[in-house]
């Protein structure tokens, strides 16, 4: 019987410890976090195609939060502690906006950092929380108020004076990209349409010719995803010798098997990737800005 009773008794502690846990911060998997379902793929990529050209242009990071609640913690305490772990903006700039919206509260807070704090102060924060996304939140109209709040957000910070964003080598491409899945060279599906476009071609403008026309086409893509012209160059050489000898490749022998009949099926299945919960997932991530606390909170 005390068995019992003790059992019970660490139930209801576990239980009490459970209810009065803090939320936890999810993963910064994207630009665009919403763990409600709330906003459909096309909100989200088109939140996050607007996200990613101010981090191009102006250097700043602004990412978006949805949570069902942030309770027990009142969402500053939540926004602050989210700002912390994902790192917004960039280190010693501090250039990165958070904004945190708790649908099922009715509380959302903009979260400013150090760099951004003089432009988009608190009294800023609020008159968009209050002027521009909380009208329409009350419509039930969230991506409209989250968009059209991003929006104002970025009109803020590209009028403050900001360093420049520091110059990359080449263009970063996302891993989780359609085009750079493609031309991945484990692609069972880049290699059959190298073999059919290079067939095309050698019928159309003969061997030679045909060649360099498929070489060129895949090098274009290449550059225009990687932006390096010496991987583009190499994807082209390969692509036009692998063009002008793939008859001889694919060519059958005479046991009657096709000789590329063991790769070009074989491929291996790790370059698909399996779905992510953001359309951003790929290569984005925190800059190592710092926040203060500064911004501001409403409701609707």
């Amino acid at each position: 019987m005390n068995a019992a009773r003790a059992f019970l008794l660490a139930l209801l502690v576990c239980w009490g410890f459970a209810a009065f846990a803090d939320v936890a911060v999810p993963p910064l998997s994207g630009r665009v976090v919403d763990q409600t379902g709330t906003l459909s793929a096309g909100d989200i990529a088109s939140l996050t195609q607007t996200l990613k050209a101010l981090e191009l242009r102006k250097g700043s990071q602004v990412a978006v939060l949805i949570v069902p609640t942030t309770e027990p913690e009142t969402i500053e305490q939540y926004s602050i502690r989210v700002a912390e772990a994902w790192k917004i903006g960039r280190k010693k700039i501090d250039d990165g906006a958070l904004l945190v919206v708790a649908k099922n509260d009715h509380k959302l807070r903009i979260e400013v950092g150090y760099g951004l704090e003089g432009a988009l102060n608190d009294v800023t924060a609020r008159r968009i929380i209050d002027e521009i996304i909380t009208p329409k939140f009350r419509n039930g109209d969230f991506a409209g108020g989250i968009s059209a709040g991003v929006d104002r957000i970025i009109g803020v910070i590209d009028g403050e004076p900001l360093p420049a964003p520091a110059p990359k080598a080449q263009r970063q491409p996302d891993s989780d990209s359609a085009l750079y899945q493609f031309l991945n060279p484990l692609n069972p599906f880049t290699i059959i349409f190298i073999l059919v476009l290079g067939g095309i071609f050698r019928r159309v403008f003969g061997r030679l010719f045909g060649s360099l026309a498929s070489g060129g086409l895949i090098g274009l893509l290449v550059w225009f995803v990687f932006g390096s012209l010496i991987l583009s160059g190499l994807a082209g050489i390969v692509a036009s010798v692998f063009t002008m000898f793939s008859d001889a490749i694919t060519a059958p022998s005479p046991a009657g098997h096709g000789r590329g009949g063991g790769w070009v099926g074989g491929g291996s299945g790790s370059s698909w990737s399996g779905g992510g919960s953001s359309s951003d997932s790929g290569g984005f991530s925190g800059g190592g800005g710092s926040f203060g606390g500064g911004g501001a909170s409403g409701s609707w």
